[in-house]
């Protein structure tokens, strides 16, 4: 079923979006209704009238999601699953064609022979304006600068139309034929292609690591694959077409002389380190400019211009051959499309970091699969399950070793016969250590519930050590003043800041990732409580002190209850700061944790994975947030009604 559902998940997001379009039009119908019903009963300021409205939040869930199918592709894959196998067969062609179209104003605004012209020129020019004049004799000067007019002679008749060699003209011609029948072909038609049965046994798009199935899988794409094929070897044959012209024979010859007797200058010279520097430099430029005019990579403009033409032909071949895909490419498939590369083709734009949500649900259901043996889990653990916990681990952990050394008496000795007998204090020892078998709980396990211990477990030391202070620095001018500046010295610094110093005093354990969340936690807490207790209306105090109250009956029923939804606000946003540093605190040499998945998944660029991550914990954040709410609404009723 599972395996279904997999290779189908193309299907199901057909269903889906559809499902999902209409449940976006009914909660605005919805609201709409319920907007008109209500407009006479609410007033604008009243925070009751924020209550509800489960359809806007319907409509918003279902903007997103129809937003992240769109640009995800997950639209295009669901309604067109063979129009990614026929860009790829595009994307092929392009591929093949890139050499070619590299050379001409199609890839670019110019020629590439212009380029070279106007590069290797420009630097001429440069080069001769900076000759070093003190690092060679007058002889010298004259020798380099006739070597560069020599040089910028290659460009001129290079460029000449009447010097280009009639063998690579007579190649250009033949390839622009070539490539003309490459259009005839494409213009043809694809009626008579039949895709292979190795192509159709290929895998969907999407459902395994390879993206996009390389082979053709229709008939269009058949057709485009073997004009691909086709225009590979002509690319082939074109990027070894040189303009090799008779009038650079005898400049190039002298060239290869004087540059040779110049390095022979500087090798044999007893020259000073700068200058010997400074002429190995300017040699070694003008050297370099000539192997690059050397190659025979400069053709008259007029020569590529019939290659030019035929390319332009085929490109419009090729958007004539694509038909409707041309439609559902510019509407269905936001960003640059597919890119052949190598041995596979790929989605590119938003596609290429936005995987599609059916995609999303896949690698969730692989890791929250329990069986790890059968490939489930991540790194050999699983995401959420359960265990049998030894009771002793608990114990061991709980429980300080110090209490046995206290015990009165000395640890057990070895006898004569080597055996050794545990007394009541090496008893207490194993107790202390959990190696006392006590029996086994049944515990929650995972990579979620870890990440969930390190949050609660801050969290809850947080609250309990942060909610005192903050209320003592509330009502006393000593705790206020001794320990405000040491938490706004810490507070304003970033978390990852403190990792590579807590990583170094609390080692790899979750000790180390504990704390840090603890030291996030424990600032807001002692903010909020101490923003709850100064913030005490003074008449309800002094209320108090006149109906004789004890300062710790005032605490307790005057300031707390007041400071209470500062208090519970505060608990609010500290689960939400705590989910926030959670990956940086499992960036702490971790080996579990819903934050250490999406680390190793960001190494390598693994975006479903990514996005599974930030959704667990956006949901997992989500879920504490609406029982906050909850937990404030039973405890603090009156909030808002005064």
């Amino acid at each position: 079923m599972l395996d279904w559902l997999s290779d189908n998940r193309a299907l199901i997001a057909a269903a889906l979006i559809i499902l999902i379009l209409v449940t976006f039009i009914i909660s605005i119908v919805i609201g709409k209704r319920q907007t008109r019903l209500r407009a006479k009963d609410e007033v604008f300021g009243d925070p009751q009238r924020t209550r509800g409205g489960w359809y806007w939040a319907l409509c918003g869930v279902c903007s997103i999601l129809l937003i992240w199918f769109y640009f995800s592709w997950g639209v295009g894959r669901a309604y067109f699953p063979q129009a990614a196998n026929e860009m790829c067969q595009i994307a092929k062609l392009d591929e093949a064609v890139s050499p070619i179209a590299a050379s001409l104003p199609i890839s670019s605004r110019y020629f590439k022979s212009t380029l070279l012209v106007a590069r290797n020129s420009d630097q001429l020019v440069r080069l001769q304006s900076t000759l070093p004049q003190d690092a060679f004799t007058e002889a010298e000067q004259t020798e380099l600068n006739e070597l560069i007019d020599q040089t910028r002679q290659l460009i001129v008749n290079s460029s000449n139309p009447e010097n280009l060699n009639q063998e690579a003209q007579a190649q250009l011609l033949d390839l622009s034929a070539q490539i003309n029948e490459l259009s005839a072909e494409l213009r043809g038609g694809y009626d008579n292609f039949t895709p292979t049965e190795e192509a159709l046994a290929q895998p969907k798009w999407g459902v395994t690591t390879t993206e996009i199935p390389i082979l053709p899988t229709t008939s269009k794409g058949m057709l485009f694959d073997q004009v691909a094929a086709s225009a590979e070897s002509i690319a082939s044959s074109f990027v070894k077409v040189r303009n090799k012209i008779p009038a650079n024979d005898t400049l190039i010859a002298d060239i290869k002389e004087r540059i040779s007797v110049l390095k022979e200058a500087n090798e044999a010279g007893s020259f000073d380190e700068r200058t010997a520097e400074t002429r190995n430099a300017y040699v070694k430029s003008v050297d370099r400019i000539f192997k690059r005019l050397d190659d025979g990579l400069i053709f008259p403009a007029e020569s590529l211009g019939v290659v030019n033409t035929a390319m332009t032909d085929l490109e419009s071949a090729k958007q004539e051959a694509r038909g409707s895909l041309g439609i559902i490419d510019a509407i269905f498939f936001p960003g640059a499309g597919v890119v052949k590369s190598k041995t596979q083709c790929t989605e590119q734009g938003s596609a290429r970091w936005l995987p599609k949500p059916t995609d999303v649900v896949a690698t969730f259901g692989q890791l929250a699969n329990p069986d790890v043996e059968g490939g489930g889990g991540y790194r050999g653990f699983p995401l959420l399950w359960w265990k049998w916990l030894p009771v002793a681990d608990v114990v061991g952990f709980l429980t300080p070793d110090w209490i046995a050394d206290v015990w009165p008496g000395e640890y057990a000795r070895h006898a004569a016969d080597g055996t050794i007998e545990p007394n009541t204090k090496d008893k207490i020892l194993a107790f202390a250590q959990g190696e006392t078998d006590l029996g086994s709980i049944p515990m929650l396990d995972g990579h979620i519930w870890d990440s969930l211990f390190r949050v609660l477990v801050a969290l809850f030391l947080g609250i309990v050590l942060g909610v005192p202070l903050g209320l003592f620095m509330g009502v006393s001018k000593f705790f206020k003043s001794f320990f405000d500046p040491l938490i706004e010295l810490y507070r304003p610094v970033p978390p990852l800041a403190w990792a590579p110093l807590i990583l170094t005093i609390f080692g790899i354990k979750d000790d180390g990732k504990i704390f840090l969340l603890f030291m996030v936690a424990f600032a807001i807490m002692v903010i909020s409580a101490r923003t709850g207790a100064s913030g005490t209306q003074l008449s309800k105090i002094r209320a108090a002190h006149s109906l004789g109250s004890t300062d710790r009956q005032i605490m307790w029923n005057v300031i707390f209850p007041n400071a209470l939804p500062e208090i519970l606000t505060g608990i609010r946003i500290a689960i939400g700061v705590c989910w926030g540093t959670l990956v940086a605190a499992e960036m702490l040499a971790g080996t579990t944790g819903v934050g250490f998945i999406e680390n190793i998944a960001r190494t390598v660029s693994d975006y479903e994975l990514i996005w599974v991550t930030i959704l667990i914990m956006g949901i997992l954040g989500l879920l504490f947030d609406l029982m906050m709410r909850w937990v404030i609404d039973k405890t603090i009723p009156w909030r808002g009604k005064g």
